[in-house]
């Protein structure tokens, strides 16, 4: 079982990771713009990162970044920091030099220049284009791009001061305190001359007005709501984290500012009836990688890591910048080096299914998936047809973007999301809620979105709910399943008539968020999730019972995801996965590993059931979706670039359908023979 504990934080230390809140007492979601409103569709990929500081992307939200930009996605990276820190640029194995906080944050700048370059293929000192930007009436910004062979990037760097005082005020005191006003820093040779500084409301509006003008269609933000960590104050401060959370206090503060802004800007687009902008979210994990198992294989992870080597650069470079060429500690080998391995890994903050896809009543089938944070729904425009529908907004918002579904005896789906409930600067209620939607019948209407609260009612433990996952059992009852802020899992269970009990959590060890379910020959229910060390599994005894910690799975390899999980003949369950930094396929049956097949790739496996055998779904080493079936290894190249989260479906002949997002926003669906 595990052990509850109680966190105090220092003032300063609380700044992000806590955000104290009173308990939610809401039994339903607040109310939200009206079902049905109309959504701007057909719009160019745009990517749009909002980062705390230079290099955030490049450690954690690589390889998805490269992919984009391969495929040809613009991209426009906001930086909220100028990165400055101590303004030490250290040079290993050379005197510590005088801080200047100006330089420093050039040298970074001219390092992200240089990374990018390197990442549309280019020289790393190819020139770029700069310029400053006007954004609203008090707020201006240093702009640079650069395009090449049809392919764009943009760096908008806002500069706001890491630190102000031995305090450390900055973006975490902007989030709180209503009476900071928060200054620039300018960094040298830069084309703005004089700093300038930010309220709590400029940030967020000035970031919501990038969002209006640009029109994202895929945002990527840090995590709003890293997990608890007990560190003690000597680890703290050398693995750079907040007290008592597993990241840095500015990766938690600019995420919170960018989904106030995505939130903003849904709320200024649906007012009076306007269109839902076309977008979604991907938010990634920072420090955590340095607590759980690595989860990229060699082959990715040497060339995520060789383009920190350009963003590090060297002062023996002659790259035409007085102020430096790089962030000197992090050039050559030292990501790579470093104990806290945070570039070994890249995990999304809410793994899961992007897309939910069903069959209706007359063999269409239908995708839902979370599009500008509220639910939205494509249907077939054929039985069989391969092309969808416009989209129809379900509401709901606003949304995490993974979601979990069920499908009750009758027929009716039943889905499930993790709700912003309330998300508020300035020490406001700042609250997350499982939430459901539930057909009326069998491919007819929704009824009214409803609320279940959350297994970590804490006023900071609610921030830490997982994504919701569920499944139908054969007696009727739904069960759903979240990791809870302790890092296990909680439950509610749905009974046949529409009942919900309370929450009740399971025991049993620490396990990543992205749980997978199965249903045995014997119609009982397990869960799978991936710990530190081994699978973790919760099952019922017998049908109907309450699933309780198993024995972990330890004669099996480490996973670096949760397992997916398919019912065996004999009444066991069989498991599919990829171990920790590792690229093959690991299949494992009570508990024991057994030889895989051949599907080297890296990130979470998800599977079908079918007559020849199980059918798998992944990506490959370049991030290209594959499946393995009866055999046969399939590799989808044409279409749009593949968002995560992709999901599959056999049709009643066993034909596979594979339906995700592409960087456009729209959905794809896919169907290998």
């Amino acid at each position: 079982m595990r052990r509850r504990t109680v966190v105090t934080m220092a003032a300063t230390g609380a700044a992000l990771g806590a955000c104290s809140v009173p308990a939610p007492r809401r039994t339903d979601p607040a109310p939200d713009p009206a079902p049905g409103q109309p959504i701007s569709t057909g719009r160019r990929a745009l990517l749009m990162q909002i980062l705390a500081h230079p290099d955030d992307d490049l450690y954690f939200m690589n390889p998805d970044t490269r992919l984009a930009l391969d495929a040809g996605t613009p991209l426009v990276c906001v930086y909220l920091t100028a990165g400055e820190a101590d303004g030490v640029n250290k040079i290993p194995g050379r005197p510590r030099p005088a801080p200047d906080k100006g330089a420093y944050s050039s040298a970074r700048h001219q390092g992200l220049r240089q990374a990018y370059a390197a990442l549309l293929g280019l020289r790393p000192f190819t020139p770029w284009e700069v310029s400053v930007a006007e954004l609203g009436p008090d707020h201006r910004a240093e702009v640079n791009v650069l395009a090449a062979d049809g392919r764009r990037v943009e760096l908008i760097f806002l500069n706001t001061a890491m630190h102000t005082g031995r305090h450390r005020l900055g973006l975490p005191s902007l989030w709180q305190d209503r009476r900071l006003v928060l200054r620039t820093v300018v960094a040298d040779g830069s084309p703005l001359r004089r700093a300038g500084s930010y309220t709590y409301d400029g940030l967020v509006g000035v970031l919501t007005g990038l969002m209006e003008s640009y029109r994202p269609t895929v945002v990527h933000t840090l995590d709003p709501d890293p997990d608890i960590q007990h560190s003690t104050e000597a680890v703290r401060r050398r693995d750079s984290e907040q007290p008592g959370y597993s990241d840095h206090a500015d990766h938690t503060a600019a995420a919170c500012f960018a989904w106030a802004a995505m939130i903003r800007w849904v709320a200024r687009a649906t007012a009076d009836g306007g269109r839902i902008p076309g977008f979604v979210t991907v938010a990634y994990r920072g420090y955590y990688n340095r607590h759980w198992p690595k989860n990229l294989p060699q082959g990715v992870l040497a060339r995520k890591a060789a383009h920190l080597v350009p963003y590090g650069g060297s002062p023996d470079w002659d790259c035409g910048n007085p102020s430096g060429c790089g962030d000197y500690n992090v050039g050559g080998d030292r990501p790579l080096t470093n104990r806290k391995g945070w570039v070994r890994s890249t995990h999304h903050r809410y793994p899961g299914t992007r897309t939910v896809l069903t069959a209706e009543p007359d063999g269409r089938l239908a995708a839902y998936a979370v599009l500008g944070l509220r639910v939205v729904r494509w249907q077939e425009t054929g039985p069989g047809s391969g092309a969808w529908g416009p989209p129809h907004d379900l509401g709901g918002g606003p949304l995490a973007p993974a979601l979990g579904s069920a499908t009750t005896r009758d027929g009716r789906l039943l889905l499930f999301g993790l709700r912003f409930a309330a998300l508020g600067g300035h020490g406001a209620d700042n609250e997350r809620e499982i939430v459901v939607l539930e057909q009326s019948a069998p491919g007819r209407g929704f009824r009214p979105w409803r609320g279940l609260g959350s297994p970590s009612p804490g006023r900071d433990e609610v921030r830490r709910t997982g994504v919701p996952v569920a499944v139908a059992a054969p007696d009727g009852q739904i069960h759903l399943f979240v990791r809870d802020a302790e890092k296990g899992v909680s439950t509610r269970v749905r009974d046949g008539a529409g009942r919900w009990s309370a929450w009740r959590d399971m025991g049993g060890g620490e396990v990543q968020d992205g749980l997978h379910t199965a249903v045995d020959e014997g119609g009982r229910v397990h869960v799978f999730g991936a710990g530190h060390h081994a699978v973790h599994h919760w099952a019922q005894d017998t049908p109907s019972a309450g699933l309780t910690a198993r024995t972990q799975l330890t004669a099996a390899p480490v996973p670096a995801h949760a397992p997916a999980a398919l019912p065996a003949p004999d009444g066991s369950v069989s498991l599919y996965y990829r171990a920790a930094a590792g690229s093959g396929l690991i299949t494992a049956r009570a508990g024991t590993a057994v030889p895989g097949a051949r599907f080297d790739g890296y990130g979470p496996v998800d599977a079908a059931p079918s007559p020849r055998g199980p059918v798998l779904l992944g990506r490959t080493a370049e991030g290209l979706v594959q499946l393995l079936m009866g055999g046969g290894l399939h590799v989808r190249t044409d279409g749009p670039a593949a968002l995560d989260g992709a999901s599959l479906r056999l049709g009643p002949d066993g034909r596979p359908s594979v339906a995700g997002l592409g960087p456009d926003a729209a959905p794809w669906m896919w169907r290998p023979r």
